[in-house]
């Protein structure tokens, strides 16, 4: 059979390199790398009693899932989206009319944001099911902008229009002062966590192999008798369900929403932190969304042009990191 092989290929037979027992799979180095992460910013919480930093940590938590959101579409399914501040944005609208307008509890609220980014998600994908690539990704753009449009205009009584929704809550169980940015932490904390283990879960299952094939190759998955156009249709919802989440909570820890959530800016930050990172990793949109925002507080203290240099990190970045900040942890990591 080897010779056979050999005459097809038209190479000689070559023995298969010896594995090095002593390197981690990727998979696993990337699981270590951002659990290490996750026990950083529990540490941090810990340790560091400050009501600011309390808040910086959650702000990084809550990007990080929206990141890993994103990157389920990006990352894991190759789909390239510039609307993902529509899932974002919405799926916090409504955890936030569902605790506000009915009255039900925070958890209730999360599942609804879940919930609605997911809807959203599905929706955007049964839409563009007829386009791929590069004009896929301009309908989505266009999609989040008409969205952000109708939700500043058409429907402020419910968005709140350009001043918003203060008071959107937080959650109350168990005697524990959540307005507390110190307690409510450790809710952000758990909710993250959460999403890196399904994450992580979700690609070593048969559904994420089969959306990693998305990626590599659409065609060979239409040969071997997938429905490509279903694998998208729920590679976006689950990508939107996440980004919904994120929203819900970017919301109760500002304990404020506005149509502002749902502007494009959002999506071209999500999609700089996970290329800052590095896509197709747990560990890169964590790394790429606490680089981005501490590098972001530190220059925004110096200069007000601080997204300028941010775009010339961002460039420089991708040219001598193609694979990201991720790309760099990981090989120290499995060599170590």
């Amino acid at each position: 059979m080897n010779s056979v092989a050999s005459h097809a290929t038209g190479h000689r037979s070559t023995a298969a390199p010896r594995a090095n027992p002593t390197r981690l799979p990727l998979a696993s180095a990337d699981l270590c790398a951002s659990l290490a992460m996750a026990a950083l910013f529990a540490v941090l919480a810990l340790t560091v009693r400050n009501d600011g930093v309390s808040y910086m940590l959650s702000l990084i938590m809550v990007w990080a899932i929206f990141a890993l959101g994103y990157d389920l579409a990006f990352g894991t399914a190759g789909i390239l989206s510039f609307g993902h501040a529509a899932y974002f944005g919405l799926g916090a609208y409504g955890a936030t009319w569902a605790m506000l307008r009915f009255n039900l509890p925070f958890s209730v609220g999360m599942v609804c944001a879940l919930l609605m980014g997911a809807l959203a998600g599905t929706v955007v994908a049964w839409i563009g099911r007829r386009v791929t690539g590069l004009y896929f990704s301009l309908l989505t753009l266009m999609l989040a902008e008409l969205v952000s449009i109708v939700m500043l205009t058409r429907l402020r009584d419910l968005s709140g229009g350009v001043d918003g929704i203060p008071g959107v809550p937080r959650p109350s169980f168990g005697g524990i002062d959540f307005f507390a940015n110190g307690a409510f932490v450790w809710v952000v904390f758990g909710l993250f966590l959460a999403t890196v283990l399904g994450v992580h879960v979700l690609r070593r299952s048969p559904l994420g192999q089969a959306l990693q094939g998305l990626r590599q190759n659409a065609v060979r998955l239409e040969q071997l008798g997938l429905n490509v156009g279903r694998l998208r249709l729920v590679a976006m919802a689950l990508s939107g369900a996440v980004s919904g989440l994120a929203g819900a909570l970017l919301a109760s820890l500002m304990m404020y929403i506005s149509p502002q959530l749902l502007h494009w800016k959002m999506s071209g930050d999500v999609l700089i932190m996970t290329l800052l990172g590095g896509s197709g990793t747990l560990l890169g949109p964590i790394l790429g969304v606490a680089f981005f925002e501490v590098v972001k507080e530190g220059l925004a203290a110096y200069t007000d042009h601080w997204y300028g240099l941010l775009g010339v990190i961002f460039i420089a970045g991708t040219i001598f990191m193609p694979k990201g900040l991720a790309g760099l942890v990981l090989r120290r990591w499995r060599r170590a």
